[in-house]
């Protein structure tokens, strides 16, 4: 049981180390002067599409996409519930099941209650 967890515990030293070589690399190669390094205003300005922004540049943002995005977070959510529950259906038994069928009805009243207020039409 304890190897178990060694391996994840190993997955995510692995995942820190890769992910401070690859912050150190950039870095290290611009001191070692094998990177160029030519700043320049031009070089340092924002980019969007390479044209200047004609009008307002302040456009409120459609917040439907947050419903969207909720809606989306909990069905992830109960992805994430749901595969493990899958995987082990057998050693729960009939009490697994009815806590996942609880934890179905409280996404699906919760996904209702969005469609009754209109939360998800997009106008």
């Amino acid at each position: 049981m304890l190897a178990d967890y060694g391996l994840i515990g190993l997955f995510f030293v692995v995942a820190i180390l890769f992910s401070l070589v690859m912050v150190i690399i950039p870095i290290a190669l611009r001191y070692l002067k094998i990177i160029p390094s030519n700043p320049n205003p031009i070089k340092e300005s924002i980019f969007e599409c390479g044209m200047e922004t004609t009008g307002k540049t302040w456009v409120q943002f459609n917040f439907h996409y947050y419903f969207y995005a909720l809606v989306f977070l909990a069905l992830d959510v109960l992805v994430v519930f749901l595969y493990p529950w899958a995987v082990q259906l057998k050693q729960l038994g009939p009490f697994g099941l009815y806590v996942v069928l609880i934890l179905v009805f409280i996404v699906f009243v919760g996904y209702i209650y969005a469609w009754k207020k209109k939360a998800l039409e997009w106008k």
